[in-house]
């Protein structure tokens, strides 16, 4: 008798547990609506196409190749590849029937206008700090979007993480909207900035780590993360950047090029695109929140560029110093555009990041697959190497240019890095176009 009351009392607080999860993790079909004449005003149209640049959501609901906010482009995580949706007006497969009130709810708390329950690739952990009025432009412009009949893709995730309604444990854990800082010390430039980064254009989703679970860690906020198989830099005094970032040296890298840093490339491109059509006040209020960011001074172990002799009897430093001899010095010897060299590039490769990051996944990335300016456009060019250069070279290549450029001492297991990374080089011949 004892057992079985035990065993009564187990399976009824098993019952009352997942009945509670249920009530929990339910969440209402909003009715179909659509949007209305008032609500798609020119000017809240236009509003919206520049919260939607500041957004980047075209990076992520566009497909390479894809009709524009269609879906189709599959995000990467650690459980398996998301797929974003299609955001266009399509009554169908797009987001046509949804209200505004239904479009808030999506924005704000992650749950679509049948109530399933959204994966945090889409940031809505961030976009919860929009304000009313955004989320209105916001609505406006997506529903003035071409329509395109596109079926979502099918996530590629194992169960059980394929089960929606675990996505409300997740966010009883995890899902708050952002602190936007308010310093009576800082102008409206700097307050419009912190607006910017911490909710619309959710800086932090890429540049902060994440725990197991796939939730941004707030305490180690901006100090670093991985993006699509890239290292990310930190925006805080631990970035390893060998000259200081402020306001006016990253408005000009946000809007394309810095002569001092150089510029983006890998997932930061996609950003840097959509700045073209965003107004230069955004820009440097952008730039401004985010040059806080790195504290006063000097941050981390930040020594200035390096640029030294490298010690030629080590064999793979020789044959490294023999590939950028033929290969990089022609125009990274060239002393950087703003002196009269070769156009965008830096005065010297000892300005990059890149070379100084713990991680080289970036700087093999471009090597591997070089660099390509936007259709018609100036911008920085570099062949795809992948395509030219074994894997001994690539990592002999990258072994002398962290010794000359770096003060930090060897990567550890370069070589397996690059073997791993150049599995997906450029068959030769191909334009490659990494992060582009």
């Amino acid at each position: 008798m004892g057992r079985r009351r035990i065993a009564a009392w187990l399976g009824g607080a098993f019952v009352l547990a997942a009945a509670g999860f249920a009530a929990m993790a339910w969440r209402p079909a909003l009715a179909p609506g659509g949007a209305t004449p008032a609500e798609t005003a020119p000017e809240l149209v236009r509003k919206g196409a520049m919260l939607a640049s500041l957004g980047y959501c075209a990076s992520c609901h566009t497909a390479e190749g894809g009709r524009p906010y269609a879906g189709g482009r599959g995000i990467g995580t650690p459980f398996g590849t998301i797929y974003a949706t299609n955001i266009t007006p399509d009554p169908d497969t797009g987001i046509g029937r949804y209200s505004l009130a239904a479009f808030t709810r999506a924005m704000r708390e992650g749950v679509d206008a049948g109530g399933r329950h959204l994966y945090p690739a889409f940031p809505y952990t961030h976009y919860a700090g929009l304000t009313d009025p955004d989320v209105a432009a916001l609505y406006a412009f997506a529903m003035t979007r071409e329509p395109v009949r596109q079926v979502a893709t099918a996530n590629a995730l194992p169960f059980p993480l394929s089960w929606r309604p675990l996505l409300a444990g997740w966010k009883l854990l995890f899902a708050q909207a952002p602190t936007i800082p308010a310093n009576p010390q800082r102008d409206a430039e700097w307050h419009r900035g912190a607006y910017l980064a911490e909710a619309l254009s959710h800086c932090g989703a890429c540049h902060s780590p994440r725990n197991l679970l796939g939730a941004e860690v707030r305490s180690k906020a901006y100090s670093g993360g991985e993006a699509d198989g890239w290292w990310v830099p930190p925006l805080d005094r631990s970035s390893p950047a060998p000259l200081a970032w402020d306001r006016d040296s990253l408005a000009r890298y946000l809007a394309e090029w810095d002569p001092q840093h150089g510029g983006a490339a890998g997932p930061m491109r996609p950003v840097v695109d959509a700045h073209r059509t965003v107004p230069d006040g955004e820009i440097r209020a952008l730039a401004s929140y985010v040059a806080t960011l790195y504290g006063p001074g000097p941050a981390g172990s930040r020594t200035g560029p390096v640029d030294r002799a490298v010690a030629n009897d080590d064999p793979a430093l020789a044959r490294g110093a023999a590939t950028y001899a033929g290969a990089c010095a022609t125009c990274h010897e060239s002393g950087g555009g703003a002196s009269g060299g070769v156009p965008y590039t830096t005065p010297s490769l000892g300005h990059r990041t890149t070379v100084r990051a713990p991680d080289p996944r970036n700087l093999i990335l471009v090597l591997r697959d070089g660099i390509a300016p936007r259709d018609y456009a100036p911008g920085p060019i570099m062949p795809a190497y992948g395509a030219m250069l074994t894997p001994a070279q690539v990592t002999d290549l990258a072994a002398y240019l962290r010794a000359r450029f770096s003060p930090d001492g060897p990567w550890p297991n370069l070589d397996a890095t690059v073997r791993d990374l150049m599995r997906d080089a450029p068959r030769p011949g191909a334009r490659a176009e990494a992060g582009h």
